[in-house]
């Protein structure tokens, strides 16, 4: 692997891309691959397993299908190894990564959070997380029912949809697994076990639509509706438009998600085992690809 082809796994410098490889390195002798799933032998240590490529072309191999959306055949050719082997490496490095970075606690405690706390939330201080769901669209299975349950109403396609949380100085501290995209804002809080990490004391961001005042312990930061009033007063819209101004901090993760282009297809059900892993990593992976969101942001909105 040249080392041009580093700067394409969404890590902002090959310096980040190899801090993120020391992280993970230790762990490696505890990788169970999925050849050693099939035949039970957990206690086999991995030194002892056939490896068609070192562990760090596996890496790579991954971050190729995740981050820049290569299909297996054609990373089979790329590396020389049959397509099998390429499914194989895939699975037991999502699960792998799964398990080592969802082993790092992400929510932050609020007094680190206020110690960091940006200067455009200054009006904001008590905020410790901001939410907000996004959706995947995948194959809608054949089953009226299943389909039923699928179907996302906002983006008229079957979906799977998670609700994620960012802290306000850019890193994601909250990721939920994924739920059926029929599934209502409030009932993917309810179900997802955000309720249970949020305090009195604490503040939430969320958007217009996330009406979910009744299962928080908290105070909600929300921009306001007319509620059959022909205007908002001057004092909401200024409102408004700050909690706006600072929700694009969820949105800009969202779309570092997304960019992942792993996601720009739809997704096949065949990979519906796996697809939580697959999300979850590509959160994760946020934290360590690119750096602080917050930077000149705020002053330079997109």
């Amino acid at each position: 692997m040249i080392i041009s082809e580093l700067y394409l796994f969404r890590f902002a410098s090959y310096d980040l891309l190899m801090r993120f490889w020391a992280l993970i390195e230790p762990s490696l002798p505890n990788m169970v691959s999925v050849t050693q799933a099939q035949r039970g032998t957990f206690t086999e240590p991995s030194s002892t397993v056939t490896r068609f490529l070192q562990p760090m072309d596996e890496m790579f191999m991954f971050l190729n299908y995740l981050a820049l959306g290569s299909k297996q055949r054609d990373l089979a050719d790329r590396y020389g190894v049959h397509q099998s082997t390429v499914s194989r490496i895939i699975t037991t490095w999502s699960n792998f990564l799964y398990t080592v970075l969802g082993s790092v606690r992400i929510w932050i405690p609020e007094e680190k959070i206020r110690a960091h706390l940006p200067a455009e939330f200054k009006d904001y201080a008590d905020t410790t997380v901001i939410l907000d769901c996004t959706e995947l669209r995948c194959q809608c299975p054949s089953s009226p029912l299943l389909q039923s349950e699928m179907f996302s109403a906002y983006k008229s396609h079957c979906t799977l949809k998670g609700l994620l949380g960012v802290a306000p100085h850019g890193a994601v501290t909250f990721i939920s697994q994924l739920y059926a995209g029929s599934i209502s804002d409030k009932q993917i809080t309810r179900e997802s076990g955000i309720l249970s990490l949020l305090r009195p004391g604490m503040a939430i961001m969320v958007d217009r639509g996330f009406l979910v005042d009744d299962l928080v312990p908290c105070k909600i930061y929300r921009p306001a509706f007319l509620s059959g009033r022909s205007q908002m007063s001057a004092c909401e819209v200024r409102e408004t438009q700050a909690i706006a101004r600072l929700r694009v901090h969820v949105e800009r993760l969202i779309r570092r998600v997304k960019e992942h282009k792993f996601f720009d297809t739809e997704i096949p059900l065949r990979l519906f085992g796996n697809i939580n892993q697959l999300y979850t990593v590509a959160c994760l992976l946020t934290n360590y690809e690119n750096g602080p969101l917050v930077k000149a942001w705020a002053k330079n909105p997109e």
